[in-house]
């Protein structure tokens, strides 16, 4: 696999839509991560699942957003690291074993500091879609961004 190249501030633009590679979600992800991190019926017991709100084995939506900021690594190169500065998560659909998740990535705005030029800050939109292009979570967040060195 080859390393992309590195994107800074200087070559973002207003509407730049990036998509990333895909992950396929299976029960035994859904289970592992509740397990570690949000054990919950619905997460971690097929048979507990059916009787809930989501009448199955869903993924926690934090176990979605660990999946969205892996993708958004590999697809959106930035020079410093994806370094998130607030922002606001959405998960109008439940992510379910089977899934195959991929992120769609639009650059809302962008801002270069006034104080520090060195860098600005990026709003994007991430939208984690599944293999029937449904939205399972919606991330609008704030980035910072470094500018390309100076020679």
């Amino acid at each position: 696999m080859t390393k992309p190249d590195l994107v800074f501030l200087d070559d973002l633009a207003v509407g730049a839509e990036y998509r990333s590679a895909e992950h396929v979600l299976d029960v035994q992800q859904i289970i592992d991560f509740a397990r570690q991190f949000d054990p919950q019926p619905f997460h971690m017991d097929e048979n507990a699942a059916k009787s809930t709100l989501f009448q199955g084995l869903v993924a926690s939506g934090w176990h979605t957003a660990a999946i969205t900021m892996k993708l958004l690594v590999g697809s959106l190169p930035l020079s410093n690291g994806i370094v998130g500065a607030g922002g606001e998560a959405q998960w109008p659909r439940a992510t379910r074993p089977g899934d195959r998740l991929h992120v769609m990535s639009k650059i809302l705005d962008i801002a270069p500091s006034r104080s520090k030029q060195d860098r600005g800050m990026v709003t994007v939109e991430c939208l984690t879609l599944n293999q029937d292009d449904e939205v399972c979570q919606r991330l609008v967040t704030k980035l910072v961004v470094f500018r390309r060195p100076q020679a």
